[in-house]
């Protein structure tokens, strides 16, 4: 039986999840995300795909989250003619997600285009537009959780909830080589997309099957514990967090994910509004991708929370004191606010959308806050606020810090490292192979570690590269290439775009506490001869 796995992406990073499962009869791609993070690992995004989207009959998609879903326009401009199968409420999310996507892609760059010619650099295009990312709409299939779905000869799937957030789901894959996936021979695989905690509030425990052939384990998380919160305490610390905020005087900004992320925080918001724990604070949703989320949340998720409970979607998506924001002019006319008031806007690592705009507004304010609320990329703009960056770049222009920036790791969608070492024993037992996956390097070896420390065989576990090919039989995996698409511990952490922009802004500081103009000038002519020798 010839069928092999390549990683395309979610290796040693945590964006970019993409999984092509190939027979000798045909192809499938679980994800098609896009890179996030560092510039160098951005690029990935632009280059053409590492294999060719003609050849591929399906693609799966666990949820609709951009990392895994974002490369989807550009899959299908590139040839790709399939059908994209999902979950109906992924599905719906798809549906605003992908040209809200292209829609930022082309502000982002009609903006770098503006400050490349200035430069006298080359303009460049967009990885796909809002038409191409609603084209693409027309080849998304929606399939229940728990029906089998046959994809390609030899190759379906069937979904598992996965409670990371709303439709999202493992998938289970049959495969066989013979062309006939009912073959008794065929081999089951497991995807686990990305696991939920367990204890979110539009979600109940993540589901899968055990006993597979293959198992391919998310990592994110692997290196790390949360405490374990009830609904109240995660509430209370959300309470004393925008209450400090609230008495600083200043804006309270929550950089947060249109889906899921921000529909939990309006009904914690909702309930403490109600127990009379916060005032009736203006709450302003300054992402059209969150307000069309929103609808679809309260579609899907009636029958989930109850109205009458006053924490239902129909009581917490419509307070009087909130507002969705529409338009970009009523988005800058939050600029006016001074205090009082929180403004959620994506995206959730600061690396795009409005949140850039109001960032980089308030954040030179001391009596502004600024509340992270999910994990931050290596490279992103939240990682650098989370690491105390004190001066940071956003649009080509540098901000000073002053803003009080916090963290709140209470809303993570993703199990920590003790729900991931539960999620794979409860997977147990894994026949041939268990491959970790989306993590960073540290997450994945200490997660590695965890594993065999409970009983599962070191022998049994695989770290595989992006760009590797591993060849899967009844009798165990083995690694047939790799084709390194980038240094992944070279560029995921910091590139040298950052290590660029910090020794300019370091420089620069240095320059300002020099004494003199003179020595200004001393220092730069051997910064500069020494760039002259190096020619």
């Amino acid at each position: 039986m010839a069928v092999t796995v390549t990683f395309h992406g979610a290796c040693g990073i945590v964006t970019g999840s993409c999984f092509e499962v190939r027979t000798s009869r045909g192809a499938v791609l679980v994800d098609c995300g896009m890179f996030q993070g560092t510039k160098t690992i951005k690029s990935l995004n632009y280059g053409p795909f590492p294999f060719d989207p003609r050849s591929i009959g399906a693609l799966v998609l666990t949820h609709a989250h951009i990392d895994h879903c974002g490369l989807v326009p550009k899959l299908i401009r590139a040839g790709f003619a399939g059908p994209v199968v999902a979950t109906p409420e992924t599905a719906d999310l798809l549906a605003y997600v992908l040209p809200d996507s292209g829609h930022i892609q082309e502000l982002e760059v009609e903006r770098l285009n503006r400050r490349n010619r200035q430069r006298g650099y080359d303009q460049v295009d967009p990885i796909y537009t809002r038409e191409d990312a609603e084209l693409s709409l027309r080849h998304v299939t929606p399939r229940p959780y728990g029906a089998w779905i046959e994809l390609v000869a030899g190759i379906r799937i069937r979904f598992w909830n996965a409670a990371h957030i709303l439709g999202s789901a493992s998938v289970e894959m049959m495969v066989s080589d013979k062309g006939e996936s009912s073959d008794p021979a065929a081999m089951r695989l497991l995807f686990s997309g990305d696991i939920g905690p367990g204890e979110k509030p539009f979600q109940g425990a993540p589901e899968a099957p055990n006993g597979v052939d293959y198992l391919f384990a998310e990592s994110t998380y692997g290196d790390r514990l949360r405490p374990r919160r009830t609904q109240e305490q995660r509430r209370t610390i959300l309470r004393n967090e925008v209450r400090a905020g609230l008495k600083a005087g200043g804006m309270v900004l929550i950089p947060a994910f249109a889906v899921e992320r921000t529909q939990e925080l309006l009904v914690d918001l909702d309930a403490l509004i109600d127990a009379g724990e916060l005032p009736p604070t203006p709450i302003f949703v300054d992402s059209p991708l969150a307000t069309r989320a929103t609808e679809v949340f309260a579609k899907h998720l009636r029958s989930k929370i109850s109205p009458s409970s006053n924490e239902g979607p129909a009581h917490a998506f419509e307070r009087a004191n909130l507002h969705f924001v529409g338009t970009v002019d009523e988005s800058r006319k939050l600029d006016r606010l001074q205090g009082g008031g929180i403004i959620m806007a994506g995206s959730g690592m600061c690396d795009a959308g409005r949140i850039r705009h109001h960032l980089k507004n308030y954040l030179s304010h001391p009596n502004a806050t600024i509340l992270l609320v999910g994990y931050q990329a290596p490279g992103t703009l939240g990682r650098l606020l989370v690491d105390d960056t004190p001066i940071v770049r956003i649009q080509g222009d540098e901000i000073a810090v002053t803003a009080r920036v916090r963290m709140l790791d209470e809303y993570s969608g993703h199990a920590d490292q003790k729900g991931l070492v539960d999620w794979v024993r409860a997977r147990l037992p894994v026949a041939q192979t268990l491959f970790l996956v989306h993590g960073e390097v540290a997450a994945r070896e200490t997660l590695a570690q965890k594993l065999v420390a409970v009983g599962i065989a070191k022998s049994t576990l695989h770290m595989p590269e992006m760009g590797e090919t591993v060849r899967l039989t009844a009798q165990g995996a083995r690694t047939v290439k790799v084709r390194p698409r980038v240094d992944v511990e070279t560029v995921a952490t910091a590139d040298w775009h950052n290590r660029y922009a910090e020794t300019m802004l370091r420089l620069r500081k240095h320059l300002e506490h020099l004494p003199n103009d003179r020595e200004r000038q001393k220092l730069l002519q051997r910064v500069q001869g020494t760039l002259t020798r190096r020619r």
